[in-house]
Formats: C-alpha cells, sequence, structure tokens
C-alpha cells in the first residue's frame, strides 16, 4: 500500500427524468471520500410532449437547478466533473438545445448515455457501496426508464434498460392523479408485457441478492418502515398490500403515508406498480435498498485505481493510511487473530467461511486507528472512529461490529456497554472480542520476530487454554507473563476463563 498525498475533488451529476443529482467527493491518494450530496426535483419528463419536445417550461425548471449546482463547482477541471443525461434527453428531439444552453450555465461536457450505459454505470455504483456478494441483481426504476442488471463483483453480465418510468407510467396510468384498482392492473399490465421477452433470462442467471436503487425504491421503503415493516425489505405480498391500501383514496393528492415526501407523492404510484410487476415476472423474494446509483459510479468509472475486488477491503486499507495505523504491526496481530479463529471456530459455532472471518481481519487491521487522536483510551478512539466513519461497503450492523471489537481490544471489558445485534449472533462477536484481544497482547512488545507456535483451545465448559509448544517460553518472556496474567483478571470480573501456559 503506496501512501500519496494526490488529493481531486471531482463531481457526477445525473440529469434523470424525474430529479437532477450531483455527488461530490474528494481523492485523496486511493480514497475517495463522499462530501456532499445535492438533488432537485425537475420533473424534466413532464415537459415532453406527443412530438418528443421538451418544452420550455421543463428546460427553464432544468436549467435553474443546473446553475445551483454550478456555484458548488465553480473550482472545478472540467476532466473533474462528469455529467450524463439519462431517458427524457434520449428521448428529446430538441436535446441539444437543452445541452447548449446548459453549457452556458455549467461549462462542463453533458453526455446524453445509451439506457445499457445506464444501467451498467447504476451496477458500479451500487457494487462500490455495497458488500461483495455471489451475484446481485439491481433495480433502478427512474422517471423515465428501469433499469435491470444482473452481475457479480464489478461486472455486470445482463444489462437492460426499459422504457417505463414512474414519470412517463403516472401520466398514461393515473391520469388527472386517479387511483383504482383498475389503474393499477393496467399500468402493472404494461410494465408486465415490457419484461416479457427478458424475464425468463433473469430468472434463468438467479442472483444471491436483489438491490433497488434511487428515489422510487427508496420511497418504498421508508413507507414500509412507516406502515411497521422495520427492516424496509421489499416483498410481493407487502408491496400487494401497499396498492391495496393506496386504493383507498381516490386520488394521489389525497395519499397520506408516513415517510412518503410531497415531491415524491405525485409519481408514487407508478413507481408502485412498476415495481410489482418486476417482481412478479423476474419472481424476487426480496429486495434491499441501497444509496448507491448512476452518479456514484460515474465518480468511480473517473477513477480507474478503484476497480478492486472488495470495496471494503479498499476502505479498511485506506482508513489504516489515513490515521497512520502501523501496518507491518497490524498484519502480524492479523495473522496471529486469523491463526487463532481458525483453530476454534468449530467450538465458538463459526462456519469455515463466514464473514465473521473477514469482520476479524478487518478489525485487526484498523484496531489502532483511534491512536491518531490520543494513545489514552485510545481503545475507545477506535471504536468511535469505526462507528462514525463513512466506509464505503460496509452496512450499518457490520461497521458496528468492527467498532465494538476494536472499543473492547483491551483493558476493563464493560461488556453493558454492548450493544445487540441482529445480523450476527452476539456470542460469536463476544468470541472475536476474546481472539482479538489475545492476539494483540501477544503482539504487544511489536517484536518483528516471529511468535513460537501458539495453540488455542475452547472446552465445553468455555474454558480458553493458550498454549506454547516452546518450552520455557512464558519463563524467559516476564513482560508477556505479567500482561496475561492482568488479561486473565479482566476476564475473571466477567466470569470468562483463560488459562496459559
Amino acid at each position: 500500500m503506496k501512501q500519496t498525498n494526490e488529493v481531486r475533488d471531482i463531481a457526477a451529476i445525473d440529469l434523470g427524468s424525474n430529479s437532477f443529482h450531483m455527488v461530490v467527493a474528494k481523492v485523496i491518494g486511493q480514497d475517495l471520500q463522499l462530501i456532499s450530496r445535492h438533488k432537485q426535483r425537475v420533473r424534466l419528463a413532464d415537459g415532453l410532449d406527443e412530438q418528443n419536445n421538451l418544452d420550455h417550461a421543463a428546460m427553464e425548471r432544468g436549467l435553474e437547478c443546473l446553475a445551483m449546482f454550478a456555484e458548488r463547482l465553480q473550482d472545478f477541471k472540467p476532466n473533474n466533473v462528469r455529467i450524463a443525461a439519462t431517458h427524457t434527453l434520449r428521448q428529446a428531439n430538441n436535446a441539444h438545445i437543452f445541452i447548449q444552453r446548459a453549457r452556458q450555465v455549467l461549462p462542463f461536457n453533458v453526455e446524453i448515455i445509451s439506457g445499457d450505459e445506464e444501467a451498467r454505470l447504476i451496477y458500479q455504483g451500487v457494487s462500490h457501496t455495497q458488500p461483495q456478494s455471489d451475484s446481485k441483481l439491481i433495480v433502478d426504476i427512474g422517471g423515465g426508464s428501469t433499469e435491470m442488471i444482473c452481475g457479480t463483483g464489478f461486472n455486470a453480465d445482463l444489462v437492460n434498460s426499459k422504457q417505463m418510468g414512474c414519470v412517463s407510467f403516472t401520466k398514461r396510468f393515473f391520469t388527472n392523479g386517479k387511483l383504482s384498482n383498475k389503474n393499477f392492473t393496467n399500468a402493472i399490465l404494461a410494465a408486465e408485457q415490457k419484461l416479457e421477452s427478458i424475464a425468463h433470462r433473469y430468472r434463468k442467471k438467479g442472483w444471491s441478492i436483489a438491490y433497488g436503487s434511487s428515489g422510487t425504491t427508496k420511497a418504498i421503503r421508508e413507507v414500509l418502515i412507516g406502515l411497521g415493516h422495520e427492516d424496509g425489505i421489499i416483498t410481493q405480498k407487502r408491496l400487494h398490500a401497499l396498492i391495496d391500501k393506496l386504493c383507498e383514496w381516490n386520488s394521489i393528492d389525497q395519499i397520506e403515508l408516513a415517510g412518503l415526501t410531497p415531491e415524491r407523492k405525485p409519481v408514487f404510484a407508478a413507481g408502485v406498480a412498476i415495481m410489482y410487476a418486476i417482481f412478479i415476472d423476474l419472481r424476487i423474494s426480496e429486495m434491499h435498498f441501497s444509496e448507491g446509483a448512476l452518479r456514484e459510479g460515474l465518480l468511480y468509472e473517473m477513477e480507474e485505481r478503484f476497480k478492486h475486488d472488495d470495496i471494503r477491503m479498499r476502505t479498511t486499507e485506506n482508513l489504516a493510511i489515513k490515521h497512520l495505523v502501523d501496518l507491518e504491526h497490524a498484519a502480524r496481530v492479523k495473522g496471529q487473530a486469523q491463526e487463532f479463529l481458525q483453530q476454534v471456530h468449530k467450538e465458538l459455532g463459526i462456519k469455515a467461511k463466514s464473514e465473521l472471518f473477514d469482520l476479524l481481519d478487518w478489525s485487526a487491521l484498523l484496531h489502532e486507528v483511534g491512536l491518531s487522536i490520543s494513545l489514552k483510551a485510545f481503545h475507545r478512539h477506535s471504536g468511535y472512529i469505526l462507528r462514525h466513519t463513512n466506509m464505503p461497503g460496509f452496512n450499518l450492523e457490520q461497521q458496528r461490529v468492527l467498532a465494538t471489537l476494536t472499543r473492547f481490544q483491551r483493558k476493563a471489558l464493560k461488556l453493558s456497554e454492548m450493544e445487540e445485534f441482529t445480523l450476527y449472533k452476539k456470542k460469536h462477536v463476544l468470541g472475536l472480542i476474546r481472539i482479538l484481544r489475545l492476539a494483540i497482547l501477544l503482539n504487544g512488545q511489536r517484536s518483528e520476530d516471529p511468535l513460537p507456535e501458539l495453540k488455542l483451545k475452547v472446552s465445553d465448559e468455555d474454558k480458553w487454554v493458550l498454549t506454547c509448544t516452546k518450552s520455557n517460553w512464558l519463563e524467559n518472556n516476564k513482560l508477556l507473563y505479567a500482561d496475561l496474567q492482568t488479561e486473565q483478571n479482566y476476564w475473571q470480573e466477567v466470569e470468562w476463563q483463560l488459562s496459559f501456559s
């Protein structure tokens, strides 16, 4: 990991059919740090007439938004800003006029990208902001088009963009804002017709996890939470119930749902109808929301160096560099912790390929980030940093596990301060805490000489036994022996058992 002081400010703008989005980031060496997000509802697709010409009012709304974005980008170099226009400007016969006027307001190139290119970039945006999985399906319902992508890692294998969006479907099926079962049925049927020729290819390919990105998915998620589904996971059953709920009102203006913003309300019903059709035809069991989308994909495409196998490893390495971690020492701790987990994972009930192995690795690499604040109580500083810093690729609970492991790496075990987890079992996290503490303690003298062979065993009575194959090793390392005795006392205070020889 070569440290560099290169710093760049970059920005990406997505000229969508319903909203314009801008995301600004700072590139520090190999680290991409999101600085701000900006969103303005423009309703560009509302301005398309029957001849596919964009009207004056829609253009003015778009230009006003770009003028606001321009204020933020005054000092940006041309090659550090990327602007992508999507469905509505793909369709508009007079798109060139809008782009010419946009250049007068915002002095950067505007690219009109194809539906497939949009889908590929959406895939990149989601892939760089979510943990890696064996394979994934990504659905992005925009104002004028819907993108569906299947892929593995950072490689999009199956890419499609269909001309159906929450703005265009609102105009077509929910005329004058009327809500009815008939309108929903017609909208769902039309979406299914769009999907008819490609759905079987997605079902055949399959995926391990499905993500939805952008405003429609986010709005559905927030409404489901408001209706009592605290996990926010989207399912076909929940969508069906949501449609029934929406049909209790006669018009869109009457809708009153917790979590539904006023700006999203006009196009919400159409978005739900399209999502329901996708769930039916692709036979999706459940879908999660991803913050990443087209603009994040644009950002990462601007920096070739960000094409790594796992966004989380890159995030970890960059955090270690940022906080001046002793990387050689961290690597020794990581190696010892990994060796111990391999020895006792069965007794702890942790599967051999569990993600907990990775979480232990990352916590070992990052356990000393708090030293960048202060030596005193640095374990607490480490926990705070890992809990509150932006960590692309990690979900909130994974971040909380890392924070917990580093928080409890040393000193008294105040386990009453430990929070609850839903994705991971508490007993497994406690096991990782013990392993990490021992790995750190054994490398406490920061010697470059390798440690002798060490064996760790866990009995049925939850007794942990540490033994060394080298005779008289502890007798010849009195400081380490004293540290182990202190650690033994910490364990006894929480009724844990540790012995060593």
